[in-house]
């Protein structure tokens, strides 16, 4: 059974969050019906992350990383192997195709294929004009400390 979420209230009330809202309702209705091969995500530090999937029986060749546009896909195009005569098949070996959806100023820092986990590191880098900074609160002069008003003097007349 799957439930869907109406997320109309919160467009009411927010300002600027177009994308995630989108990025709910495209997660609800893209769910992968298989989440196979496991996977794991790994905060590796304050700005460092780490997803690892287990590929075991796959080569570096049969695997593709692609990162367009906040969108990293891993995926695999294993060729089938000649028609043995298994008597039990529990490694698979089937393709499959992992999307995971990155937040804005993350990128791919690297990947590697070690033991059967295939690790994807990513960092995030903030621009420097998007971190915060202070703003210096400027004062107007105040007419005390101004020079005083030029007098008008008059002469009298006799």
């Amino acid at each position: 059974m799957t439930t869907s979420y109406d997320y109309a209230p919160l467009f009411r009330s927010s300002v600027g969050f177009d994308r995630v809202f989108n990025l709910l309702e495209n997660v609800q209705r893209a769910r992968s019906i298989s989440d196979w091969p496991p996977y794991d995500i790994v905060k590796t530090g304050d700005d460092s992350y780490r997803i690892s999937i287990a590929v075991a029986g796959f080569a570096r060749d049969d695997l593709d990383i692609t990162f367009q546009s906040n969108l990293l896909t891993v995926t695999s195009r294993k060729q089938e192997a000649a028609a043995e005569a298994y008597l039990h098949r529990g490694i698979a070996g089937r393709p499959f195709e992992h999307r995971f959806e990155l937040a804005d100023h993350v990128r791919v820092n690297g990947a590697d294929l070690k033991n059967g986990l295939l690790s994807v590191d990513l960092v995030r880098e903030v621009p420097e004009e998007m971190k915060p900074r202070k703003i210096a609160i400027e004062t107007a002069p105040t007419l005390e400390s101004s020079a005083p008003p030029a007098q008008i003097e008059a002469q009298k007349a006799a």
